[in-house]
């Protein structure tokens, strides 16, 4: 899945107002918790059940290329090549497995948490894309509330950003609002989004952009 032809209703809201990026604090918002229908917390909690990168998941043939352009792209934030690696196919394949573009993974990262693996935001969010720790008591069981831990801060994250994207059908600006605690304000999402158009889009070689006339929605 990939973001070619869904800048639709996104792209005029961005262009007039992309933001810096890179940002030196944690942008986590005030997400509170939310009372949820026993259906969603049930789905949620199977979402978020381990199941580890299979080994060699970065070098499948389909995805050699992703890996080294963005491990190239993230070097200066990540200078340990065997940790981009790691990094970057587990960022492919936690968002792969919840349904979202990687491309836009990689946007929530960096605009809240610059990929600091131990960022904590003044709400006390955490990781690389700056869980709030209510989720953990709230979708989590057993060994899995480490949410300094790559993958399991990954994976609630994604399983996060997926149910608000089911919540707000498929409306991307939408969900980056509720995912960081500020729905109707336009500088989260905006600057997600110029993270992305800046710094992780990827086309594969075969593939074309979509003109930006297309809905901005995200099939599950």
């Amino acid at each position: 899945m990939t973001f070619y032809g869904t800048w639709g209703r996104f792209a005029g809201r961005v262009g007039a107002m992309a933001l810096a990026l890179a940002p030196l604090s944690a942008h986590a918002g005030t997400q509170v918790e939310e009372r949820l229908a026993p259906s969603v917390v049930t789905v949620m909690s199977s979402a978020i059940s381990d199941q580890p990168v299979p080994v060699d998941y970065g070098n499948r043939p389909d995805l050699r290329a992703w890996m080294d352009e963005m491990s190239r792209r993230l070097a200066p934030k990540v200078a340990d090549g065997r940790s981009r690696e790691e990094f970057l196919a587990t960022v492919h394949y936690e968002a792969s497995r919840a349904g979202l573009d990687p491309q836009l993974v990689l946007g929530v990262i960096q605009y809240e948490s610059a990929f600091r693996k131990y960022a904590i935001s003044s709400a006390g969010a955490r990781g690389y894309m700056q869980v709030m720790p209510f989720w953990t008591g709230l979708i989590g069981s057993g060994d899995n509330h480490n949410l300094f831990h790559l993958r399991t801060n990954l994976r609630y994250g994604c399983v996060i950003l997926r149910h608000y994207l089911d919540v707000e059908d498929g409306d991307v600006y939408r969900a980056l609002g509720r995912y960081n605690g500020s729905l109707g304000r336009p500088e989260y999402p905006t600057g997600v989004m110029a993270a992305v158009n800046r710094n992780w889009q990827f086309a594969p070689a075969q593939a074309k952009a979509l003109p930006v006339t297309a809905s901005l929605i995200v099939p599950r």
